[in-house]
């Protein structure tokens, strides 16, 4: 059984150092753990760094790409190296390199095939009281939307089993997290939680660069997964929306009719014809999609069988 831990970096001259240090040597039920770093087109001594601490797998781009591209990046090279599992954690030494062997139990077991490192939220002092409350709602926004309970959806502290990682898909080029969690549900992964410990990074966090940006982009990650991933369900959510508008409306001329005042209410009539229509075309484009969607699934099925003659 071969762990490959695998670590995206940019600029991580001064934070890698420890957390290399911190990384385990010897894991109950693993016979083998390998370090992967994936560089992000770093232009100061992060790969220097890596191959002074003996990192065996370095995964290098010529330009800065992005945390999603950098993970996927490490993840395809992990495969390739023959990685049964895989732990994704962060360079700026954020979690504690001891509770790797929490994410790791679960998939040993055969209870997980994701496991997401659950951080104490509420007890971590650099986090302001607003970024705990988005934190706080942000989780619960993604477990409803991907029917999963996932407790922390941004943590970057994650195991994968090597059939969950073959599966992985990332469209977003932003972060992976939250779009991992989302379709994990339709690719039949299942996903665990277990409580993990933080350290006193040695940054402030480049994804969070100004809280707005990142409710923005999140924002527009979900809804973009949620399309993706449940369309018929976003679809027929719209149109039950305006399917319901317009029957409301259409109650509110009849009572007015009943009370002969519906003369002056036929604008209410036309609108809520308006919104019905709508409603209905609006259900049809989910169907659609959701037909589109099933053809997406059987390519991503030929995909996973195309990694695995690839990774063999």
């Amino acid at each position: 059984m071969k762990l490959i831990i695998q670590i995206p970096c940019y600029n991580e001259e001064v934070a890698l150092p420890v957390t290399l240090s911190q990384l385990p040597d010897k894991i109950e039920g693993i016979d083998e753990i390998e370090v992967l770093i994936s560089d992000d087109g770093s232009t100061d001594r992060t790969v220097e760094i890596a191959k002074e601490y003996g990192v065996k797998y370095i995964e290098t781009s010529t330009h800065h790409r992005g945390l999603a591209r950098t993970f996927m990046a490490g993840i395809q090279r992990a495969l390739k190296e023959g990685a049964d599992i895989i732990v994704n954690t962060d360079a700026d030494n954020q979690y504690c390199a001891d509770d790797i062997v929490k994410l790791v139990k679960p998939i040993l077991e055969k209870r997980a095939d994701i496991v997401i490192g659950a951080r104490p939220i509420k007890d971590i002092k650099s986090f302001s009281y607003l970024k705990k409350i988005l934190q706080f709602w942000g989780s619960k926004i993604v477990r409803l939307i991907s029917s999963t309970a996932t407790e922390d959806a941004p943590s970057g502290f994650r195991a994968f089993s090597r059939d969950a990682a073959l599966a992985l898909n990332v469209f977003d080029n932003y972060t992976y997290t939250i779009e991992t969690v989302i379709q994990s549900k339709t690719k039949g992964l299942h996903i665990l939680s277990v409580p993990i410990r933080v350290n006193n990074t040695y940054r402030k966090s480049r994804l969070v660069k100004n809280i707005f940006t990142y409710i923005q982009k999140n924002s527009f990650t979900i809804l973009r997964m949620f399309i993706i991933y449940r369309p018929f369900r976003f679809f027929a959510l719209l149109g039950g929306i305006m399917l319901l508008s317009g029957l409301i409306l259409i109650l509110r001329f009849l009572f007015h009719y009943m009370i002969d005042e519906g003369a002056g209410h036929i604008q209410s009539l036309i609108v809520a014809s308006i919104f019905i229509i709508t409603g209905f075309q609006t259900i049809i484009f989910g169907v659609l999609a959701d037909l589109l969607s099933i053809n997406r699934k059987l390519v991503e099925d030929i995909q996973v069988r195309v990694k695995k003659l690839e990774n063999r």
